[in-house]
């Protein structure tokens, strides 16, 4: 899952996932045909921006994908708490295997591409790590970020629900890789200064993301910290529905706005929340009642005119989220 969450990056926040939904609201706006000139020039502005990457699959096989992830993400939603110990790594397996021109399956992420991704995270992190910093990542994949952060940290544990693509992992003595069941945080409780997943909070099952939440409060040492980034629902589904659903209804089994995620971290024992925006490696600390009303505000805006939102950069700057949980 920490490998699907990379991809989500890389592939899904891109131009070739966000204009099919601008051509969507387009076209529902403009069905009538009341303002063909405006939606023209909308259409000509999303098909010039990346023509390579918006055509790389045709609609027929954008049509199955989404059909074949919506069957296997509702029997993960309709699971019980024991089924999805194992079904979650099973279902993404039959996916890619039903799903062959999956983007994760054809599109190859160089070395150069890899370390950038790196880079890009640690521009984010490295303001809260020290030499005496117990790391933790949930959700690590190749774990290429855990690795760069062992050069820096007194320990750094990796947390995965498979050792599958970490096998043969040249890794430091301060380097644990350790297994979950896809929800438990199994490492030493009150040891970890520093948690932190990208994009994987939202490939969980509701249930399953308190239990993982609580699990990361009890792994915290007392003062540490929980850094989650997530997309935010109100720009979203930012998975494969974003071409047909108004809400996520395939893998991403919850997308979240800043207002939930902040209850939730007060529900799981944090003690505050903090918000933090920005992008290229400058990031700057934002009001969360300010996020929150910035949100109530996007959230005002009448479907399918909202699908617009991803035309403003703004609210993608404000709205995309990293919280930071306190203990």
């Amino acid at each position: 899952m920490g490998e699907f969450g990379r991809r989500c990056v890389e592939d899904e926040l891109e131009w070739a996932y966000e204009a099919p939904k601008l051509l969507a609201a387009c076209d529902e706006l403009f069905l009538r045909g009341s303002e063909p000139r405006i939606c023209q020039q909308v259409r000509n502005f999303t098909m010039t921006w990346n023509p390579d990457k918006f055509l790389s699959r045709t609609p027929e096989q954008l049509k199955k994908h989404y059909e074949i992830e919506k069957e296997l993400a509702a029997r993960l939603r309709n699971a019980s708490a024991e089924e999805r110990r194992f079904l979650y790594s099973a279902l993404y397996d039959e996916l890619y295997r039903r799903v062959p021109d999956h983007p994760q399956l054809t599109i190859k992420t160089s070395n150069e591409e890899k370390t950038r991704y790196v880079a890009a995270q640690m521009k984010l992190l490295r303001r809260y790590l020290s030499t005496d910093t117990t790391f933790l990542e949930i959700g690590p994949g190749d774990c290429a970020l855990s690795l760069e952060v062992a050069r820096h940290v007194k320990q750094v544990y990796a947390v995965d629900v498979s050792d599958e693509i970490t096998k043969g992992l040249a890794a430091p003595d301060n380097f644990r890789l350790v297994l979950s069941d896809g929800s438990s945080i199994p490492v030493p409780p009150n040891s970890v200064n520093v948690a932190y997943s990208n994009q994987l909070m939202e490939h969980l099952h509701p249930d399953d993301a308190m239990v993982q939440l609580r699990g990361i409060y009890n792994a915290l040492a007392n003062t540490g910290i929980y850094i989650c980034i997530t997309p935010n629902r109100l720009t979203g589904p930012h998975d494969i529905s974003s071409y047909f659903d108004a809400t996520a209804t395939g893998f991403h089994l919850k997308e979240y706005t800043v207002s939930e995620l902040t209850n939730l971290f007060r529900q799981a024992g944090f003690s505050k929340s903090r918000v933090i925006v920005g992008a290229r490696g400058i990031y700057v600390r934002s009001s969360v009642l300010l996020t929150i009303l910035c949100e109530k505000l996007l959230d005002a805006v009448p479907y399918p005119l909202g699908k617009l939102r991803v035309l403003g950069r703004l609210f993608r700057l404000l709205l995309g989220i990293r919280i930071i949980g306190i203990k």
